[in-house]
């Protein structure tokens, strides 16, 4: 009995989403391809492994079967892989990195310069993948490890088939217009509570004086769409401050929305790494309030002790740090 490693894949899609559709578009297969290897596996077997609920697919028991060890055998197959790696004599390997548009400008060129030197035997082809979907990119096998981001409050979803290795954590502050119009809420942000401020604050100049996150609830905002974890996560901080954000531009890119900042259209959050995509036209203002984001590798278990993993990931850490 011959069980191919991409159509055990695609039974696994199968139970994590629940339609032929859902799996396909999470594999970057057509209906057809997930519905013929599942044909094929049931040919292979000799047993009916799905049955139709009217849209969705249910496994049979021998679905659940089936699909309990063809997690062992995939990790099995990766295992084998790491540890035929670990015999080289020097770190050599193909690997594919899902980036997502900030770290694949801030982070991808140093690391790779610094991988390369290291490990010249490595050879790393990436490709853009939307940030909300690093998880599923390595779960479903497109690539062998991606960067992503993951957020206290409003954290990446996980299953336990991926790790989820964190290379830094970088604290919001406030992309503001540079030169900071009057407006009357920074300025009581910034006065108030002074007393409970760091010697030296009360001097600071307009502009980098903390800012209390409830003080932005008369600002206008750019942020993401709510359906994605950071447009979440910056929703569910600044409930926790007292106010709903007054949105008035949805924007996806960061450094489309900072150029809008800069052309003053309102404030966005701003990391050091965003900072380094634009930094001209605004002016970072400290938050008082502790917001935060993690920047992560999922990576699966077995991958993650490969040598040329470890000596990417490593490559990635360095070049993260602030």
């Amino acid at each position: 009995m011959e069980l191919p490693g991409v159509q055990l894949k695609t039974l696994l899609e199968l139970t994590r989403s629940g339609t032929m559709t859902a799996a396909a578009a999470a594999l970057g297969y057509t209906p057809g391809a997930v519905s013929q290897h599942i044909a094929a596996l049931e040919r292979a077997t000799g047993t009916e492994l799905v049955r139709r609920t009217g849209r969705r697919v249910e496994l049979t028991d021998a679905g659940h079967t089936l699909a309990t060890h063809a997690k062992r055998i995939l990790a099995a197959q990766a295992e084998a892989v790491a540890a035929l790696e670990r015999t080289h004599g020097e770190v050599r390997a193909r690997l594919r990195l899902g980036v997502f548009g900030t770290a694949a400008a801030g982070l991808l060129p140093p690391a790779l310069r610094r991988l390369g030197a290291r490990h010249p035997g490595v050879r790393v082809e990436s490709r853009e993948v939307d940030v909300d979907q690093a998880y599923t990119e390595v779960c479903a096998g497109r690539v062998d490890l991606a960067l992503g981001l993951d957020y206290p409050d409003a954290p990446l979803v996980r299953d336990g088939t991926v790790e989820l290795v964190r290379l830094c954590t970088e604290r919001f502050s406030l992309a503001v217009p540079a030169g900071l119009p009057p407006w009357d809420a920074y300025d009581a942000g910034a006065k108030d509570d002074g007393a409970d401020d760091e010697e030296g604050t009360d001097d600071a100049e307009v502009g980098t004086a903390p800012l209390r996150l409830a003080d932005t609830a008369g600002f206008d905002w750019i942020l993401p769409a709510p359906g994605s974890y950071y447009g979440r996560a910056v929703r569910a901080a600044c409930r926790r401050a007292g106010f709903e954000p007054r949105v008035v531009h949805e924007v996806t890119d960061t450094a489309t929305s900072l150029a809008m900042v800069g052309a003053g259209l309102g404030v966005a959050p701003l990391t050091e790494l965003m900072l380094r995509l634009r930094s001209e036209g605004i002016t970072s203002v400290p938050l008082r309030d502790p917001v935060v984001r993690h920047i992560v590798v999922a990576v699966g278990s077995a991958a993650r002790r490969r040598p040329s993993v470890a000596a990417l990931i490593d490559a990635l850490r360095e070049g993260a740090a602030p």
